[in-house]
């Protein structure tokens, strides 16, 4: 099974425009609004997938409630905790004529700290020894930075196998509760150690550092590089370097869809450069629907035989 943990998920909007102008007003040409926030995406993409997955994560309001409808209706199971407030929304507006987008991300309201560790118990609840758990996305205003680091702890503890994609000072913390896979963006991997990561050579090298800060051997350290690929610094300290030669128009999301297509690939056994392909397949698919994690399993699987996965 995969856990998923959402701590701060949003109602992701998606407009698209024939050409975004500030201070117009725009009709947009499409519309995709989808139950979002990094940890629900990678939970939607595992999920398409194949992969046995559960949500585990902090809901409020009306907004909330429309959050755990779009899961049941997507056929993914979860285990909520409520809160008030309303849970945040994030904006996206694609210019179709300039191909980028404009993003607009809420920070939502402050969570009582009774709130978190009413989720640490749904979580442990959830806990199966030799299981992936996945910790994604920011904490909750209000919170402790501490949250993480103590998840991934008593995970461990328990037998679970972790990965996380986290930021800031919950994202420090956490790394050295040792958690077996930190997987970050070149700009998230930039603010953890200081040093540039956007670049091939960077990033090889902050790959193979993050690896060590989460406790070496056994561990791997990954920065995604969007169109650029990854780079991967394995548990058994072999590096990777890898990149799909697909450019889709709506990568919001991609980075949550090529971890959730990794963790499938390692539950079920496939070796790195195997689980790497799927990842990268999954991470192209995503960028080519709208609405984050929303991919074709077929042909994210069709996409996976053009990865290219090199040993460095």
């Amino acid at each position: 099974m995969i856990v998923c943990v959402a701590a701060n998920p949003s109602i992701d909007k998606l407009f698209e425009v024939e050409r975004l102008v500030a201070g117009e007003i725009h009709r947009p040409l499409g519309f995709v609004q989808t139950a979002g926030g990094k940890g629900l995406n990678v939970a939607r993409a595992a999920h398409h997938l194949g992969g046995d997955v559960r949500v585990a994560a902090i809901l409020r309001g009306h907004a909330g409630a429309w959050l755990e409808e779009t899961l049941q209706a997507e056929g993914i199971d979860g285990s909520f905790v409520w809160t008030h407030g309303e849970n945040r929304s994030s904006l996206s507006v694609a210019d179709r004529s300039a191909g980028n987008l404009t993003e607009f991300y809420e920070h939502g309201p402050d969570a009582p700290e009774a709130a978190w560790a009413e989720l640490l118990e749904t979580v442990n609840g959830l806990f199966q020894p030799g299981s992936w758990l996945t910790i994604s996305g920011s904490m909750p205003r209000g919170l402790r930075d501490e949250g993480y680091r103590d998840l991934v702890a008593e995970a461990m503890t328990a037998g679970l196998r972790v990965a996380l994609d986290a930021e800031g000072e919950p994202l420090r913390l956490a790394v050295e509760a040792g958690p077996e896979i930190v997987k970050l963006n070149a700009s998230e991997a930039s603010g953890l150690l200081g040093e540039p990561a956007s670049g091939r050579d960077d990033a090889l090298v902050a790959c193979a550092k993050l690896r060590e800060l989460a406790g070496g051997d056994g561990h791997a350290g990954i920065v995604t590089r969007g169109a650029e690929g990854v780079t991967v610094a394995a548990p058994d300290g072999t590096r990777y370097e890898g990149v799909l030669y697909e450019r889709g128009r709506y990568p919001v999301g991609s980075g949550d869809a090529f971890l959730g297509g990794l963790i499938v690939g390692l539950e079920r056994g496939d070796r790195w450069p195997d689980a790497l392909r799927l990842a990268l397949g999954a991470a192209a698919a995503n960028a080519e629907l709208p609405g984050a994690g929303a991919l074709d399993a077929a042909r994210a699987k069709s996409l996976t035989e053009r990865a290219d996965i090199h040993e460095i």
